[in-house]
């Protein structure tokens, strides 16, 4: 009984009662379509999902305090108003991020919903236990990622682990909308970024094609051998947004990839060295996680000095906050491309 009436009281008004608690013992989710407005109301709960951990994780009723250990999945928590309350952080008040460690893109959104931070860097069980959450959400790759310590996690709360790395930003912002009973918020967010890609690709003149996206990682000291690259591919949610406004990316030939620490990966495509003047084939060149000062550094560059894009003066920095995608960032990726080729 307990069971029954945890759902029926956060899924259903009083007048309903009766009905969510023959759906219950059936079984069933409601007439409703899936993703079809508010899991609650369409007595979709208890929610059980397989995570891309490979984890069957059961959610009993719509979460009402969610903790993030992931600051990059926080941003897209706060795009479809989930009810977050406090996430992980990086490293406070650096290029990306306040004072708090939230990156920039969406800090003052953090702010105003009293987004707490729980610690910078290595998670922290004990923090995550404090809050009291309801639902946990765990990156299973990248530098913010908790998946090590999921088994104590997962003794707190329903935990949820996303893989950011292998979907784009607005598949990650479709599935946190499905586990949080956000899923309405979710597809408004995906159709407001559709629509305005499309405005801005018609309301610019594109550069010269194709193109190559990429995070530059030049030697502490400027340029020489120790400069590299990633890569957007097609796959990347970076490379599907150049596309999205109408960029056709350049091949990166074969031979030109190295294998750096971060393994194999669908998203990248790592260069080191002497390669990066074969790899890099665009006729223009977008830089994420890069200002006007990075841009000039790669131009500088003797390794890409004879690249096509340098010769052409096709080099264009798309931001500190666009190395990891949410809606804020790409959207502010897209204000950057309209700012530049804006008819």
């Amino acid at each position: 009984m307990s069971r029954i009436t945890l759902d029926s009281r956060s899924a259903l008004a009083a007048v309903a009662v009766a009905t969510a608690l023959s759906l219950s013992a059936c079984g069933g989710s409601g007439s409703s379509e899936p993703g079809n407005g508010d899991a609650a109301a369409d007595g979709q709960w208890p929610l059980t999902i397989t995570d891309d951990a490979g984890h069957e994780v059961t959610i009993d009723e719509a979460p009402e305090s969610v903790v993030s250990t992931s600051v990059t999945l926080t941003g897209s928590l706060l795009a479809v108003d989930a009810p977050v309350t406090a996430s992980g952080a990086t490293m406070p008040n650096s290029p990306v991020a306040d004072d708090q460690g939230f990156f920039t893109q969406w800090s003052d959104v953090a702010k105003e919903k009293d987004v707490k931070a729980l610690y910078q860097g290595d998670p922290d069980v004990e923090a995550v236990l404090a809050e009291e959450p309801d639902l946990i959400v765990v990156s299973k790759t990248g530098q913010d990622s908790a998946n090590a310590i999921y088994d104590q996690l997962s003794d707190i709360a329903p935990t949820v682990v996303i893989d950011y790395g292998d979907k784009d930003w607005q598949e990650v912002t479709t599935k946190l909308g499905e586990i949080t009973g956000h899923e309405d918020e979710a597809k408004k967010v995906n159709d407001e970024f559709g629509s305005r890609a499309e405005e801005v690709k018609s309301a610019i003149d594109a550069p010269k094609q194709p193109v190559t996206g990429m995070i530059f990682n030049e030697k502490a000291k400027g340029g020489g051998s120790g400069a590299s690259a990633n890569i957007w591919t097609p796959e990347s949610a970076q490379g599907k947004l150049l596309q999205e406004v109408g960029f056709e990316l350049a091949e990166v030939p074969e031979g030109t990839a190295g294998q750096g620490e971060m393994g194999k990966r669908a998203d990248i495509v790592e260069v080191t060295g002497e390669n990066l003047s074969k790899a890099v084939t665009g006729e223009s060149v977008f830089l994420f996680n890069a200002n006007e000062k990075t841009a000039a550094s790669y131009a500088k560059d003797s390794l890409v000095e004879s690249t096509p894009a340098v010769k052409n003066d096709a080099v264009y920095p798309m931001g500190l906050d666009s190395f990891r995608l949410d809606y804020y960032s790409a959207t502010n990726v897209l204000d950057r491309i309209e700012d530049e080729f804006g008819k």
